[in-house]
């Protein structure tokens, strides 16, 4: 159950102890400038959160081991099968040891978020596709609502509450709530809100709630990934007050903030979005967004071209803006059209380099395209939640609304950089790259409608573990074979916890598959039945390892890297083929659950993946697959919607059809 609501994949927060106050507001509370007034402090749960741990090494070894076990032949599994003893009881004992030590002078933080930020800071390929994926918003309810000035000026007015009620300490803290009816209640928070702040996680637990790490939270605004030369960084100014926006690749600005720290009223921000929309200037010969999309060190070595140039303190208003708010002058048609727009786009009319950008089409249709390096998955998906919630429930404006009588002309700056040949060349080059690579992407999105979650959960299966059987038999349907396969899991139950890595492909998803795919006739449904429950029972094992940090991945990449670190002769075991292999993950999946969310997508992680974004909701299952051109997206998903044909009709007794 724990590991189930983990799933759904501020430096250190204030201390607030019995009587200690929230952040002071500016002119005393007035309900639209925040979105809810939570009794307990949103930071109140973070000094006390547990440390992540970390695993025992024999229960590390035996987890990859297991997870091998399907990817490789005989010969093969036993090599690597000595190559684990043979590290257990030498240098990965060692390297063990040192990790341990090491994690106990660094108690404020996790074992693995040094190293994850490395990891991602230190890549050098382009941030777009290779790293930032999107969740787009269902739309508006009321359908006049989704006007795109409209639905523009409301999503800013919440994000911008939504920022205000986080700095001010009274945002609800993130907290998962096994039995609700006791945790998530006005007297239980009462309550708990007087426990001093470092014992206040035990509190929670005591009633079946356990709170969320929300360090990552302060990265959400003003905040952007400076390109830097082998490795970048992420700058974060919480003075800004300004927003930035980008239509047609040009750059505007303005202040949504007020000197007091009071919201801009919500008819001035319609104003000045209306007078960026009425802009008829031509698209910019040169649009710099695209060098968001290059290699990061060419990226580092032509900002520094910008700066010198005289573009330093225009850029520093990109990097400190509250966010990026796209606005885009076209309708989406379908699914692929908006995964294609609001995954890359053309390349103009994004920075990539945001912690976010808020997308809007001409039709309304909206979206978050995210970087990673920052957070995960939980922060924006609350951020995106609460957006979605306060601005179709609590409107900020109406279709009728008129915009404020300002000049906009004045309030709204329109950015310009002097762009030198070296520079102009840059970034043609980028756009050259970024249109070669965009076009050998393909994306495709199926809606099963058969059945979904309710289905499922009457048969006693785990909802997630049949859409992951599903790829595995998709996979092997179309390829004859079975791969690395990678599903994210949260670890945010942990103080700086980051992700921990579900590996779905196991031996019995394997002998399942191969039952469903190669010999159907040979079983009955029962028996088919038996294996699927198999598989569920073992998915759900390996959740909760992931989630309570009890997975292999982040042990072994943490002990690597430290080896690294240290200087030392890479171990063995991290040179075999067999490891290299498994972190090759051909299948990347990822899956969201909330009713804010439309559909959402991220490329492959490799030249030959498949890339896989979807969600089991109570009467139907969605899959939004992308590939490169040496893998057919569009033929995989035809192989995933058999496999659900299939097993539903096992499910249901009935005969499956080769």
């Amino acid at each position: 159950m724990v590991a189930r609501l983990l799933l759904r994949s501020w430096s250190r927060g204030l201390a607030v102890g019995p009587g200690a106050p929230c952040r002071p507001l500016s002119t005393g509370f007035e309900p639209s400038q925040y979105l809810q007034r939570s009794i307990v402090p949103t930071m109140h749960y973070q000094d006390s959160l547990p440390r992540l741990p970390i695993p025992k090494l024999e229960d590390t070894i035996r987890r990859y081991l297991s997870a091998q076990k399907p990817l490789l032949d005989d010969s093969q599994f036993r090599k690597t099968e000595q190559l684990c003893k043979s590290f257990e009881t030498g240098i990965g004992k060692e390297l063990h040891e040192q990790l341990v030590t090491q994690d106990k002078q660094n108690k404020h933080t996790s074992y693995i978020s040094g190293p994850w930020f490395d990891m991602y800071l230190t890549a050098r390929d382009p941030v777009v596709l290779n790293f930032n994926p999107f969740i787009s918003f269902n739309p508006d309810p009321k359908s006049e609502y989704n006007d795109q000035l409209t639905r523009a000026t409301n999503m800013t007015v919440s994000a911008i509450r939504f920022l205000k009620t986080l700095r001010a300490d009274l945002l609800e803290p993130e907290v998962f709530h096994l039995n609700p009816a006791k945790s998530d209640t006005d007297t239980f928070k009462r309550f708990i809100r007087f426990v001093p702040s470092f014992l206040s996680w035990y509190g929670a637990y005591l009633v079946n709630a356990y709170p969320l790490d929300m360090s990552q939270y302060y990265r959400l605004f003003n905040s952007t990934r400076l390109p830097r030369p082998h490795r970048d960084e992420l700058f974060t100014d919480d003075k800004a007050r300004h927003l930035l926006v980008l239509r047609k690749g040009h750059f505007y600005i303005f202040d949504v903030l007020d000197q007091d720290g009071n919201i801009v009223s919500a008819s001035e921000i319609q104003a000045h979005l209306k007078y960026i929309l009425s802009d008829n200037s031509p698209a910019p010969e040169f649009p710099l967004s695209y060098l968001t999309s290059e290699n990061r060190d060419i990226w580092a070595e032509l900002r520094q071209k910008l700066v010198s140039g005289g573009n330093e303190a225009t850029l520093g208003k990109v990097d400190s803006a509250v966010f990026c708010l796209c606005l885009d002058d076209f309708p989406i048609r379908d699914f692929v059209h908006l995964s294609h727009s609001m995954l890359h786009g053309d390349g103009t009319n994004r920075w990539f380099d945001k912690s976010f950008n808020l997308i809007i089409a001409k039709d309304g249709t909206a979206a978050i395209h995210f970087e990673h390096a920052w957070g995960d998955g939980v922060a924006v998906l609350r951020f995106f939640n609460e957006v979605f919630k306060d601005s179709t429930q609590a409107p900020a404006i109406t279709p009728q609304s008129q915009p404020a009588s300002t000049d906009s002309s004045v309030a709204v700056q329109k950015l310009n950089f002097k762009l030198s040949d070296a520079l102009k060349t840059g970034i043609s080059a980028a756009k050259e790259k970024f249109d070669a690579t965009v076009k050998s992407l393909t994306i495709d999105y199926i809606r099963f409608q058969r059945g979904g979650r309710e289905f499922l959960k009457k048969q006693k299966l785990s909802p997630d573990s049949m859409a992951q059987l599903a790829f595995q038999m998709a996979f092997l349907r179309q390829y004859g074979q079975t791969v690395a396969t990678y599903e994210s899991c949260s670890t945010a139950a942990f103080k700086h916890g980051r992700t921990e890595t579900i590996r779905p492909a196991s031996i019995f998803t394997k002998t399942c598959s191969e039952a469903f795919v190669r010999e159907p006739s040979k079983y009955s449904a029962g028996e088919l039945q038996q294996m699927m429950a198999k598989c569920s029972t073992y998915h759900n094992q390996l959740t909760r390892e992931a989630a309570m940090g009890q997975g292999f991945d982040r042990h072994l990449f943490a002990l690597r890297y430290l080896a690294a670190a240290r200087g030392i002769s890479m171990p063995e075991l991290f040179l075999d083929p067999a490891y290299r292999q498994i972190n090759h993950n051909i299948l990347s999946t990822s899956t969201l659950s909330s009713p804010a969310v439309n559909i959402g997508c991220f490329a492959p992680v490799v030249p030959d993946g498949f890339g896989i974004g979807y969600s089991v909701q109570d009467n139907w299952i969605g899959c939004n697959v992308s590939a490169y051109q040496s893998r057919n997206a569009r033929e995989f998903l035809q192989c995933v919607e058999k496999a659900l044909e299939d097993m539903f009709d096992a499910l249901e007794g009935k005969m499956i059809k080769t």
